[in-house]
């Protein structure tokens, strides 16, 4: 190996240094926006709090914020409480005019075929896969929504 091939390599190796010092540098200033998850890492026991809370009501708004679709722009009033199938989830809040569905989503592989979100006596989602179909119904007993059987 001749001089001139040293010298290549030897540059080549300090150019390489260098620009992996200034990104690491340029990491560390921007800072966690980039690394990390933004408020941090949360635990297992930090998100079952937050999950169980309520959701704030905004104070003092006019007009309606857009939604989701699977969502409904009606202010809570009363339980909520989520339900899972293997085909998908659902979460469903007892209040003045019956039970209405919250949210829902399908699983992977399945997609919604019929919602019927409420408010009413009973609401119901199907959720329909490759080979099988999974409907939930729920009603509300006393001021809790449950899961009942299909009539």
């Amino acid at each position: 190996m001749g001089r001139r091939s040293i010298l290549v390599a030897t540059g080549w190796v300090a150019t390489a240094a260098v620009a992996t010092l200034i990104g690491v540098g340029a990491i560390r200033l921007v800072g966690e926006s980039i690394t990390g998850t933004p408020g941090g890492v949360r635990s297992e026991a930090e998100i079952e709090r937050a999950l169980a809370a309520p959701e704030p009501t905004p104070t003092g708004a006019t007009g309606t914020a857009p939604t989701a679709p699977g969502t409904s722009a009606a202010p809570s009033a009363g339980v909520r409480r989520g339900f899972a199938t293997d085909g998908g989830t659902a979460v469903a809040e007892c209040g003045t005019g019956g039970v209405r569905l919250v949210s829902w989503a399908p699983a992977q592989g399945y997609r919604v075929r019929d919602v019927d979100r409420g408010p009413d006596d009973d609401v119901e989602v199907t959720f329909e896969g490759p080979n099988r179909e999974y409907e939930l119904k729920v009603r509300c007993i006393g001021s809790e929504p449950v899961s009942v059987a299909d009539d």
